[in-house]
Order: structure tokens, then sequence, then C-alpha cells
């Protein structure tokens, strides 16, 4: 069986399992001779990692991959993208190789950094300013619950991941810096300063030329982090001397933590220290990862693998800007939808633009809850490319939602619900075994839809009249559904009624029918399968529904 995944994902088509045997390709290039190559990938190929890692121990050591996160704000949106996308490669790289090879992922805080700016909608913004230019990690703490404003939002982050279950290593920039792991590499770097300023001053603009350092030493006397020029540096002694604004000129170590690196030459210099295998990053940072990567190779280093994702756009199609505010936090994402909703959607063409609005929101739950239902009689070579196979490390649930999420919506608006008792009490003759314990996903589905349809589908609500040929099928399928028995549930014979009068009405297509029935009995263009519709509503109450809107009450009533 484990040979059989191995083969699966080695042919898996998906985009996790294409990135996964990218990074296998650039492991066995990076640890082993190029003659070794190919005989490690032969093995590993042919279901026989163990063997592989056997006999070259330098593929023991464990496949890195990383993500970043600037702790001077919240965890956002793209923070759950970037680490739930890799965590799929992680995912994907297990089952390439048998899940013999170890592997990490390590959460990066770049909490060394000096605060900018005071952000936006903090409490006590005076301190923050007081603070400002100091290490996040030194500045003091607003919300007063954490040493530190970094440590605060470092907190925020792992309460985060751990939120959504993420397997993680987290890693503080500080904490890193003063525990003498990047020394070693810094020392590097100050030895090749020259080469790495050569990689760096044709990116940069004249005023900028003038008075770059790779280097942004911390102050002895005020605690800012300095962008100022390195005046003399001593490669035997490991110093860099500079003209401090508060204290004059000043030599520290570039050890120990009383420097830390511009952040492209520190993501280098990470690639490095770290020995990162894998790092992905958004579109807008091609032009970054190119020179940092220049940067790894000047420090000796080997670039990580890992491709350029696409930015979200707001619903016009305009750029996401944290500043304009026209995107999609996570909590309102939660609000409306699962957790599991939000990684179909990050799984799904990140190499091309998509639209990050509440309107995609219904679409990505159903979505979901199809690819689960389609999972379960898929074969072999079509589940492990199957969005759900990665999105649950190829372990999808069993059992989801009975119903969809826009049958729910309709639900709520028809029955003018307010609460989820409302609804579990029309599921009583439908699904009456059911309860909120036994079937846990529906219940958290009932809460989103009745957020989401006050806040979203209720403004939007747009009933109209029928037509005199729809008027007449509308009543003729009221008289057909009174002739069922007052207790069915069965939502496939009621869908049957549904066609039949459809087809005896002349509407070709049947959409056009289907269509009718949405806008003027739920007043929307689109709408959940009828019958199933009806029979969790009952008949009973469906046959008034369509009554009234044949008679154009509701529109009326609108």
């Amino acid at each position: 069986m484990l040979q059989n995944l191995e083969t699966l994902a080695r042919d898996a088509k998906s985009w996790p399992f294409e990135q996964a045997r990218n990074l296998l390709t650039h492991v066995l290039k990076k640890r082993l001779a190029a003659g070794d190559v190919a005989t490690a990938r032969a093995l590993i190929d042919a279901g026989k990692a163990d063997e592989a890692l056997a006999a070259f121990p330098d593929l023991q050591r464990p496949v890195v991959l990383e993500t970043g996160y600037g702790p001077s704000g919240l965890p956002h949106m793209g923070t759950f993208g970037e680490v739930a996308r890799t965590t799929m490669v992680r995912n994907a790289f297990r089952a390439l190789t048998g899940d013999h090879w170890p592997t990490r992922l390590v959460a990066f805080s770049d909490d060394m950094d000096g605060l900018r700016k005071v952000p936006e909608g903090i409490p006590n913004p005076e301190m923050l300013a007081e603070d400002l230019h100091k290490p996040l990690t030194v500045v003091r703490d607003p919300f007063g619950t954490h040493d530190s404003f970094g440590a605060h939002n470092n907190a925020r982050l792992r309460a985060f991941l751990d939120g959504f279950g993420f397997d993680y290593e987290f890693m503080s920039s500080t904490q890193t810096y003063r525990s003498g792991r990047f020394d070693a590499v810094l020392l590097t770097l100050l030895a090749r300063f020259d080469a790495v300023q050569a990689i760096m001053l044709p990116t940069l603009g004249e005023e900028r030329r003038a008075t770059y350092s790779p280097f942004l030493p911390v102050s002895p006397a005020t605690g800012h982090v300095l962008q100022v020029p390195t005046l003399s540096r001593d490669v035997e002694a490991g110093t860099i001397t500079f003209d401090d604004p508060a204290a004059g000129k000043t030599t520290v170590p570039v050890i120990g933590g009383h420097v830390k690196l511009q952040w492209k030459p520190d993501w280098a210099m990470r690639w490095v220290a770290l020995d990162v295998d894998y790092e992905m990053s958004g579109k807008d940072l091609i032009e970054s990862v190119r020179e940092s990567s220049k940067v790894c190779r000047a420090l000796g280093g080997t670039p990580p693998e890992g491709f350029n994702y696409e930015l979200f756009l707001d619903v016009e199609g305009k750029k996401i800007s944290k500043s304009k505010g026209n995107g999609l936090t996570m909590e309102q994402w939660l609000r409306y939808g699962t957790p599991e909703s939000l990684s179909w959607y990050m799984f799904q063409s990140p190499k091309s633009a998509k639209s990050l609005h509440f309107n995609v929101i219904p679409r990505a739950i159903d979505d979901y809850l199809a690819a689960i239902e389609a999972y379960k009689t898929q074969e072999p070579a079509k589940r492990i490319d199957n969005a759900v196979w990665s999105i649950h490390a190829g372990e999808p649930p069993t059992h989801t939602s009975p119903v969809s999420f826009a049958l729910l919506l309709n639900l709520v608006g028809v029955a003018n619900a307010s609460s989820k008792a409302q609804l579990w009490a029309y599921f009583a003759k439908y699904l009456p075994e059911a309860t909120p314990e036994n079937e846990p996903l529906l219940d958290q589905l009932m809460e989103r839809a009745l957020n989401y349809y006050e806040d979203f589908v209720r403004p939007s609500k747009s009933y109209r009249l029928p037509d005199d040929k729809e008027k007449a099928a509308l009543l003729d399928l009221a008289g057909r559904l009174k002739a069922l028995p007052a207790d069915t549930t069965d939502g496939e014979l009621i869908q049957g009624e549904v066609y039949a009068v459809g087809k005896e009405h002349g509407f070709e297509p049947l959409r056009g029918w289907f269509g009718a029935l949405y806008e003027v009995l739920l007043g929307a263009s689109q709408g959940p399968r009828f019958g199933s519709f009806a029979a969790i509503y009952g008949l009973s109450q469906t046959v008034q529904l369509i009554e009234a809107g044949a008679q154009g009450e509701l529109a009326s009533q609108a």
C-alpha cells in the first residue's frame, strides 16, 4: 500500500505534487554528488526511499520548508494561505517518499525588525510612538498582555496556526540572532561584504545606494535598529563601525544579536543558516527572490526550491491592499465559511489571480462538500489529485454535511429563520436521527448560513412576478405536490414532479424553468436542488410558497 501511494504521488498532476517532485529533485542535487543523484532517484521512484536514505547519509537531514511572517501586524489571509499551501506541498512530499524522509515546517517571525510606524487601530498608540525604530520584541505591548508588541503578535500567530491544526516549528528572529545560530553565516557575510554589496547596490536608487549596508546595527545608546552606512569592518574581530546618531562613531560585533540584516540579505542568510529547502512567496516578490538567491549563493548556500503564487483581487478585480481595506479578513471568512472551505479556496489555481470577497464563500463551501462526496467513489489516481487529499493529508472525512450550504441559505430565507433551533426543527422529519452532536458540520453550517443570509442575501433579495406560462406551471406543480403523501420526505420524488412540470409546459432548456422557480419563489437567480429543499421545508409549506409565488404575493411583499 505504501509503495502504491508513492507511485500515485509520482504520477499525480495537482500542483502540490508537482512542487513535491521539484523539491525532491532540488534536495537530491543539493546534497549529493552529481553521479549519485540518478541512483538515489531511481530507488525513490521504485518505492525504496528508505534504501536511498541508508545509502546516502546526507539525505537523512530533515527537509526544511519555511514560511515567513512580519509581526508588525496580526496574522491575516496571506499568512494562512502561505502556511496552508506549504503544508500541502509537505504532505505531497511525504507521500512521494513514503514518509521515510523527515521534514520540518518552520514558521519564521521577523520580529527583530524596527517598528517603522504606529499601526492603525491599536490601543495606546502614544506608547508605540515612543518606541518607534526599536525591535518589535523590545517595543512595549500596547495590549498589556505580553513582554513586547512582537511577543504579543507572535502569540497571536501561534494561536492562529494552532487553531487550524498546522504542524509547524515556530522560530523568532530575535531569539535566533541572539542565540548565535546565525553567527557563522553573519561572519561569512562580513567577510564577503563587497560581494553582497555588488549584488544589492545595482537594485537601489542613487540616494539609497549612497548609504546602504546589509547590516542594520542595534544602537547601544537608544536600542534603535539603524539604517546607516558601514564605515569600516574588521573581519578578524567580527565587527563593523558606523556613525550612531545618538553616540557618534560606534563599533559592535555582527554576531549575538547586535545587528540584524536588511530583509533581502536576511532572507538569504536564513536560507543558508537554517538549510531551507523550500519557500514559496507572492508574485510581488519575484525580484526579491532573485536578489536574495544571488546573495544566498554569495554566502556559499543553495537557494531553496519554491514558486510564486498570484495575489488576490477584490470584487472589482483590483489588487487587495491592507491600507485600502478592500480585502477579506480571516475573521470575516470564518463568520460565514468553514476553515476547510478556505483551504479549498487556497488550493485552487494558486498561480491565477482570484477574487477574494464575500461572494466566493458559499461556492467554496459547496465545492468542498462536493469534493468530499466525489472522493468516496473515485479511483486512487483521481483521489490523490482531489483537493481534499491535500487539505486533509490523505485522510479526508468520510462524512460531511447531508445538505448543501446553498440549500441552507434558501431555507433560512424562506423560513425567515433567525436561530439554529428553527432550522433544526425543519430537519426533524427529513433527518429524524440528526442532532447537532452527530451532525456537527451541519450545525456549523447552519450558524454560518444565518450569518451570511442576514448580512448579504437578505439585502439583495429580488422577487419577480411570474409570466402567464410560469404561473400555469407553478399552479400545476402545486397541484401535483398536493397529490403526494403529506408527510413525504423523498426529495427525488419531488424533484421528479418538478422535472415533469417543466417538460410538460414546454421549458426548453429546463434551466429556464428552474430559474423561474428561484426568481419567483426565492428571490434569487440561483438556488438549491428544489426537491431536497421542499423535502426539508415541508411539502405543505412548499405548496403554500408556490401558490403565493404564482399569485404574485411574494413579489408584492418584497
